[in-house]
């Protein structure tokens, strides 16, 4: 049976327990996908719609976990999705008991900012109705627009997360579809911060200053963010106290991208849905990927693997293992 067939049975079988299942329709488009929330038998069968399936299942349905508590939610979700679950309900932010959690292998999903790149000579990606039709066969998705049918190979549009993830499989499930994937053989080299890191600091300033400067402060990045849970005290919205003007100053959308990643140290889980949501194609993920290796070689810990587990940052021992102050 496809992937897609033994999920929309899952879901039929959940949903008489819960509120709704929330997964991925289908978007304005062929080549873009939705959240979807199932109420109804006739709902499902509009899940996952497309032949993209789970390539195109890009966006993180935990986000709206925090925003439905008190309702028994079902929720499918993929490996990094998972991690988001997890780390939510280690925080006290969602009750795990009211989530029932549908887990499939994932593949990879499609970076459509690597696709706009490629094919902004020809037509406009995010233009509704742009892509007409879409086929992902193999290594290779042919997407037809204006006319025209493109090619390219899987692995020059997929996002930069997918080749390094170390947990395609949901981590945690009530219920689970597909093969799991292996991924013993994979590890995080963390070149990309690495590469960062090699530049000298003003060439690095240089280089974040210009990525800032593109920001037009929308705050997309904030809202799709699953552990950004704080909305209505935001640093970027409070005026007591008053941590940013509203001036369009590369000084100002700096500082939120920097508070932003330090709320976030030590709870990101990786999923990348702040950089995926970004109009800019702004890399703020290399902020919250720096600060998470740094919480991981120096407490161990990696967001979103165990829901009895409490961010290190979240917490106080009198002197930290790799920490040795009373030494210096």
């Amino acid at each position: 049976m496809a992937l897609r067939e033994q999920l929309k049975k899952m879901i039929l079988e959940v949903l008489p327990g819960v509120d709704c299942v929330i997964g991925w329709g289908a978007g304005y488009d062929a080549l873009h996908a939705a959240p979807l929330f199932m109420r109804a038998p006739e709902d499902v069968e509009r899940f996952l719609s497309g032949p993209l399936g789970a390539f195109g299942a890009v966006q993180n349905p935990a986000l709206f976990l925090p925003e439905l508590a008190g309702k028994k939610i079902g929720l499918v979700v993929k490996g990094c999705d998972s991690r988001s679950v997890v780390q939510l309900a280690a925080e006290n932010l969602i009750k795990r008991e009211e989530v029932v959690i549908i887990g499939f292998p994932c593949e990879g999903v499609i970076d459509l900012h690597k696709l706009r790149n490629k094919l902004a000579a020809h037509f406009v990606v995010n233009e509704p109705g742009g892509v007409t039709a879409v086929n992902l066969a193999g290594d290779h998705l042919a997407l037809t627009a204006g006319g025209q049918e493109y090619t390219f190979k899987r692995d020059e549009i997929m996002a930069d997360k997918c080749p390094r993830c170390r947990e395609p499989n949901a981590v945690i499930s009530d219920c689970f579809a597909g093969i799991e994937r292996r991924a013993d053989n994979i590890a995080d080299d963390y070149e990309d911060i690495a590469a960062l890191e090699r530049m000298s600091l003003e060439d690095r300033f240089r280089f974040w200053e210009q990525e800032m400067s593109r920001c037009v402060r929308c705050y997309a990045c904030r809202n799709a963010c699953p552990l950004c849970v704080c909305r209505d005290h935001c640093a970027g919205a409070s005026r007591d106290p008053h941590w940013l003007t509203q001036a369009d100053s590369t000084r100002d959308k700096f500082m939120f991208q920097l508070i932003h990643t330090l709320h976030l140290a030590g709870r990101c889980t990786g999923c990348g849905e702040c950089q995926r949501a970004c109009p800019l194609g702004i890399p703020v993920l290399l902020l919250k990927r720096s600060l998470g290796r740094a919480v991981e070689e120096m407490f161990d810990y990696r967001a979103g693997l165990d829901t009895e587990a409490k961010p290190p940052l979240l917490t106080f021992r009198v002197e930290e293992r790799k920490i040795k102050e009373r030494e210096w």
